[in-house]
């Protein structure tokens, strides 16, 4: 991921505060367009994560809080920096998730000192930064989120085996004898739809017979490959932050949108 963003230093916003982040953020994560300017410091990480094909690892956020909390119900939440790690800030120096304001990526550290690289930044930019720990909340790491693999299931149409297919064939070949002898014609004659109906029984039988052949040959096709799963997390934090005024929980339903807290990042 840091490989990602290096190339994106010195990087800043535009006139009217749209950035390429919040932009892609709003086109292939949060489907609105009111993302495309709101605070980019979580969606330009989220936008790293993405380019360096680590997003299961790193998630897809634009609420600090919210993305906080995930890599803590993940089991990869950590006071300990290290390269890599996703790091949170609450500039009113509490260590509590619900008062963070802005987040980075860690990139080195040295002599107690955290280095990291931030979006929205000293107003604009995107930047290198030198933190004490005094204003970070904790880090979140993406090497410690496990991610269930992947797996597709294809169900084909199958047709009915030759058991099944014998089945059918001999009963039309039986009903048509009947239908022969009933109207006083000889056993090889052809019958058409116009000219007999099949009796009801016989008809549910040969069609029955044949349905639960085509259902259990499905059936066995689709339990041999495993259950198909959706790897990585959830894409949540679409109430991502907004400039002036608390605009929380947009796409998300219940007591949990209405309680999120609103920061504005550093």
């Amino acid at each position: 991921m840091l490989d990602a963003v290096r190339p994106e230093l010195g990087y800043r916003e535009r006139p009217g505060k749209p950035t390429k982040f919040g932009e892609w953020y709003a086109d292939n994560i949060a489907m609105d367009s009111d993302f495309k300017a709101a605070p980019w410091c979580d969606m330009f990480v989220s936008w790293a994560a993405s380019r360096a094909g680590v997003q299961d690892h790193v998630g897809e956020f634009a609420l600090t809080t919210r993305h906080a909390k995930w890599f803590e119900q993940q089991g990869a939440w950590s006071r300990k920096p290290e390269p890599g790690a996703v790091v949170f800030f609450d500039w009113s120096g509490s260590k509590r998730i619900k008062d963070i304001d802005h987040v980075g990526i860690v990139e080195k550290v040295v002599g107690g000192k955290v280095h990291t690289i931030e979006g929205n930044v000293d107003g604009v930019w995107l930047k290198r930064k030198v933190r004490d720990s005094s204003k970070i909340v904790g880090y979140g790491l993406p090497r410690k989120v496990k991610v269930i693999p992947k797996v597709t299931v294809t169900v084909q149409p199958v047709a009915a085996d030759a058991a099944v297919q014998g089945a059918v064939v001999q009963g039309a070949a039986s009903a048509t004898r009947s239908m022969a002898a009933g109207h006083g014609q000889p056993p090889g004659t052809a019958f058409s739809p116009s000219d007999a109906v099949l009796p009801a029984g016989l008809l549910f039988a040969l069609v029955s017979t044949a349905v639960t052949g085509l259902r259990f040959r499905a059936a066995a096709a689709a339990t041999s490959g495993g259950r198909h799963r959706r790897g990585g997390p959830r894409r949540e934090g679409y109430g991502g932050e907004r400039r002036g005024q608390e605009v929380v929980g947009a796409g998300v339903s219940g007591p949990a949108a209405a309680q999120e807290p609103f920061h504005l990042p550093g």
